[in-house]
């Protein structure tokens, strides 16, 4: 798609002594290639119009991509700042002003209750476009159409219409003496970018991590959605709740509508004064929205939901565990807000949550015994699981398959786990982030006990150990369950051992 030349594209150029009526390639040659054997995440933009051959198949050319992508500067290794990313919007034209766009933060619930937003707006006619992370097998599943991960083909096409403006940012920053755009920052101008060239009706966005400074801040939403604010990302966020909700109401926009989840009061506090500053409707669950009944159903759960524009009794939602039925909540309120505080259709709210569908999230992937994968990482998603797992699975003997990266807390996530654990199969993952498997048993040891840990390296050994574990309790079929969590990574990776292939992105 050709783009207009905005005034941050003529600054870059000038600087890069070139003119705006000077042929792009031309301008790009003056940009480094990457040394492909070099460091990852310090080599330049490659010049991407390399990649447009036709002696190279999509395959080939998305492989290079995503090689590409990947050497950039991890999504964990964070520059507090959005000027890269508003400088490649800028010289795009602002292509995420396009379609009217959906903002989520919080600690845990995001990707659950941005897939129920973006299928519901998908029941109500419209073309969405859903952006969120990490992902669990490839990067194209964070960038999804009606709930379809764009095809490698369609990858290619996104990345390729940005790349050359990238490299322009690129340049401009590595001439400042500041880092090239990272891994997240240069998704995120993909995806923005590409669904105005969709183009969307609505975009459904999830943060990376925060808020006031993530890449994603770049849209102008016109609902925020908070689902729960806990510990988590301190290094980054902050080490207390109130400096994390500080960080995440930098979403919240003038004039908007905002939807949060129950908050600690301090929370609360921070989340009340930002909307007041800035003008926007507040809903918040327990005062303005209710989740008036609940009941265990076959695959999921029935919920009564009441928000001030109407009722809706009875609706399946096809997901596990009290929270689901909270996320529920904040996206059927998101969807009322999106069309102006108006109630949505009834037959609209069932097609869209019998739709719904979170992987990797509470997500049965095999039966006697039972083996479920989910990606609780913290103390409050590992309180969500134990809670749903008793609630929801007559199980009584579960063995967990658990493994973490180095920056969470493990201690408090194995408390949280132990009392509805009967034993745990510590494992490693192949990530540079992930903790040491023998420093997590230790901790496991602390919390389980030495006769209640067991250390197998290998996942699928692992998984064949909890299995292996479960089977020697005699208790009825059904009453045994393998729960594999920790970690987004880890989740990825049991699926890719487990799950039938047409359950992947393909």
């Amino acid at each position: 798609m050709n783009r207009d030349v905005s005034k941050d594209l003529k600054e870059v150029m000038s600087q890069m002594h070139m003119t705006p009526d000077e042929n792009l390639e031309e301008a790009l040659a003056d940009v480094d290639e990457p040394d492909l054997d070099g460091d990852a995440g310090e080599a330049d933009s490659y010049d991407s119009t390399n990649l447009s051959q036709s002696d190279l198949a999509i395959g080939a050319r998305y492989e290079r991509i995503e090689h590409e992508i990947l050497r950039r500067m991890p999504e964990h290794k964070i520059q507090p700042s959005l000027e890269r990313v508003a400088m490649a919007m800028n010289i795009l034209g602002d292509p995420q002003n396009m379609y009217r766009s959906v903002h989520l933060t919080g600690t845990n619930g995001k990707t659950s209750t941005a897939r129920m937003i973006a299928s519901l707006l998908q029941a109500s006619g419209r073309k969405v476009g859903r952006y969120t992370s990490p992902h669990l097998h490839t990067m194209r599943e964070r960038i999804s159409v009606n709930d379809k991960p764009v095809s490698e083909a369609e990858f290619v096409e996104m990345y390729e219409d940005v790349a050359p403006y990238l490299s322009l940012v690129d340049e401009h920053s590595r001439r400042h003496d500041n880092p090239r755009m990272s891994f997240f920052e240069v998704l995120t101008v993909t995806a923005l970018a590409g669904f105005a060239d969709v183009p969307v009706d609505a975009a459904v966005i999830e943060v990376g991590m925060g808020g006031e400074w993530d890449a994603t801040n770049v849209i102008d939403a016109d609902v925020a959605v908070l689902t729960p604010i806990a510990h988590d990302h301190e290094k980054w966020l902050g080490s207390s709740l109130t400096d994390i909700a500080k960080e995440k109401v930098g979403i919240i926009k003038p004039d908007s509508f905002v939807i949060s989840a129950k908050q600690e009061p301090e929370v609360m506090e921070i989340i009340r004064s930002k909307a007041a500053e800035v003008g926007a409707v507040l809903r918040v669950v327990g005062e303005d929205l209710h989740l008036r009944d609940r009941k265990l159903g076959v695959g999921g759960q029935v919920v009564s939901i009441e928000t001030p524009a109407a009722r809706y009794n009875d609706i399946f939602v096809p997901l596990f565990g009290a929270h689901q039925a909270e996320n529920a909540v904040l996206a059927l309120a998101a969807v009322e807000a999106f069309n102006g505080g108006r109630a949505i259709e009834p037959a609209i709210v069932e097609e869209g949550f019998a739709t719904a569908t979170s992987p990797g999230r509470l997500e049965v992937v095999r039966t006697s015994p039972s083996i479920i994968i989910d990606a609780a990482h913290n103390p409050h998603g590992a309180r969500a699981v134990v809670e749903a797992l008793e609630e929801s699975f007559d199980y009584t003997n579960v063995v967990a398959v658990y493994s973490a990266m180095a920056d969470k807390n493990v201690e408090a996530t194995l408390a949280e786990l132990e009392p509805a654990i009967d034993e745990i199969v510590v494992t490693s993952m192949d990530n540079v982030r992930a903790m040491d498997v023998d420093e997590i048993a230790t901790i496991a040891r602390d919390v389980f006990g030495e006769d209640r840990v067991f250390v197998e390296p290998s996942l699928l050994d692992a998984i064949d150990k909890g299995v292996e574990r479960t089977e020697l309790n005699n208790d009825p079929a059904g009453s045994n369950g393998v729960v594999i969590l920790g970690s987004v990574v880890l989740a990825g990776n049991a699926r890719e051992l487990i799950v039938h292939d047409e359950k992947k992105p393909k």
